[in-house]
């Protein structure tokens, strides 16, 4: 099976051998230089990726700031779900941070994968119950937990990005001003 493959299954659940094969032959790998977008503000998603190495940023820019949502690794599901899927424009850019290799799979591509697997609708909604429980646990610990509290816990499940990317980043992913969040690193590095 290759890592493609392994990344199918563990998005959408088991998938026959032989189906899982032509699907992941619907997917391109394709590079995004560092800096360069796979989607920007305003345009309609018309892939999805899955990041085979390097890193890509979700982030939206409002009048005062820059919002990051999620900042996608190897092996991760990037995406504007809700542009993909309702075909409105994105409010999200999704941006590479260094070189990214992705495996790209096209809207048109994506509609050819129910005639490939005959169960693939209710594992899409097993999909979009996963995705839907991450963004509920997000959530909820945007809402109960302190900031120290997020900073660790985000920094327990995901040590390498601190040192691969800016830390503003990070902060705003966690809903927390860059300011606070070198108050609350500086505290855990003493």
């Amino acid at each position: 099976m290759t890592e493609l493959e392994q990344y199918i299954n563990s998005y959408f659940g088991v998938v026959q051998r032989e189906e899982l094969h032509q699907i992941s032959s619907l997917f391109k790998l394709t590079l995004l230089k560092k800096g360069e977008f796979l989607l920007q503000t305003g345009k309609k998603s018309d892939q999805l990726c899955f990041v085979q190495s390097g890193l890509l940023r979700i982030f939206a820019q409002t009048e005062d700031k820059e919002v990051t949502q999620w900042i996608s690794t190897k092996g991760q599901f990037s995406i504007d779900l809700s542009s993909f899927i309702f075909e409105t424009p994105s409010r999200w850019n999704i941006q590479a941070l260094v070189d990214t290799e992705i495996y790209v799979l096209t809207k048109d591509d994506y509609k050819k994968i129910d005639e490939i697997a005959p169960k693939w609708s209710e594992l899409e909604k097993l999909f979009i119950v996963k995705c839907f429980t991450m963004l509920e646990d997000r959530v909820f610990s945007h809402l109960s937990m302190s900031a120290e509290e997020r900073y660790q816990s985000f920094f327990e499940n995901n040590k390498d990005l601190f040192n691969q990317v800016p830390l503003q980043y990070i902060a705003s992913m966690l809903g927390m001003s860059a300011e606070t969040f070198s108050r609350i690193r500086k505290k855990r590095l003493s």
